[in-house]
């Protein structure tokens, strides 16, 4: 089974830090012998500005290019050393253009395919060290990415990991209700979720996006807390988060 994992800035640097010992869980928890992964990857930012000691308010557009350079150099560097002796891992920087170009588009999918047949394990992240559009919220700290990167793999999982337990609907009666399945993205649902996180650009509107993007495309969809011990084989035998299946089947 192919299976795509986004993790969202406020889990792999709460606070503007790298937390190795979260990202260590997290990697313990693949199946490598059984499965395919990919794995996308926010916190370049977040990290970079703490390390420069840049103040996260301070979002002026070449500071946070500066951040990224550095923030993603120590995170490659954090996945290497936790990956090592169990699979050997790539980078990929992308950009919005790698998937409106056809050439691009076709480059890309043919790399990351060969990185899979080579027992090789990709993490992609935003190019924003260089690119203006995805810094102004092209993907929505790397949601849309991850839907994007999973189409062009055919995976067969995506999983958006947050540091919330799913999709929580405001019905107007009571507290949220915790959405266990979700069969269709609508606009009252999209109208319903929440802000942006701090650290991060996305938000739940971004992920519900991104669910009907991969569900478009005949992907599973899984929404959940990344802190949960053993979140990732949860979300595959749909036990906790929010599940979106597939709108259609895969060619």
């Amino acid at each position: 089974m192919r299976v795509v994992v986004k993790i969202g800035t406020g889990l792999i640097a709460p606070e503007g830090k790298l937390d190795a010992r979260w990202m260590r869980g997290l990697v313990d928890q693949f199946d490598l012998g059984q499965h395919e992964y990919v794995l996308v990857s926010s916190g370049a930012i977040a990290c970079g500005m703490s390390s420069l000691g840049i103040d996260n308010k301070l979002r002026k557009l070449d500071l946070m290019q500066a951040s990224a350079a550095v923030g993603q150099s120590q995170l490659m560097h954090t996945y290497e050393r936790l990956f090592f002796g169990k699979k050997l891992v790539a980078q990929l920087l992308l950009s919005s253009d790698d998937f409106s170009s056809p050439v691009r588009y076709r480059n890309l999918r043919n790399t990351l395919n060969r990185l899979l047949g080579m027992k090789v394990l990709p993490i992609v992240n935003e190019n924003d060290s260089v690119s203006v559009r995805e810094l102004e919220g092209a993907f929505g700290d790397n949601d849309e990415l991850s839907a994007l990167v999973a189409a062009a793999v055919q995976a067969d999982w995506l999983i958006l990991l947050t540091n919330v337990d799913g999709f929580f609907h405001k019905n107007g009666r009571g507290k949220p209700q915790l959405m266990r399945v979700i069969k269709r993205v609508t606009p009252e649902l999209e109208a319903s979720c929440g802000a942006k996180s701090a650290l991060g650009r996305g938000g739940m509107r971004s992920k519900l996006r991104a669910a009907l993007r991969a569900t478009a495309s005949g992907i599973n969809v899984g929404i959940a807390n990344g802190t949960q011990p053993g979140v990732i084989p949860l979300v595959l035998e749909q036990k906790v988060g929010t599940y979106f299946p597939p709108l259609k089947v895969k060619e």
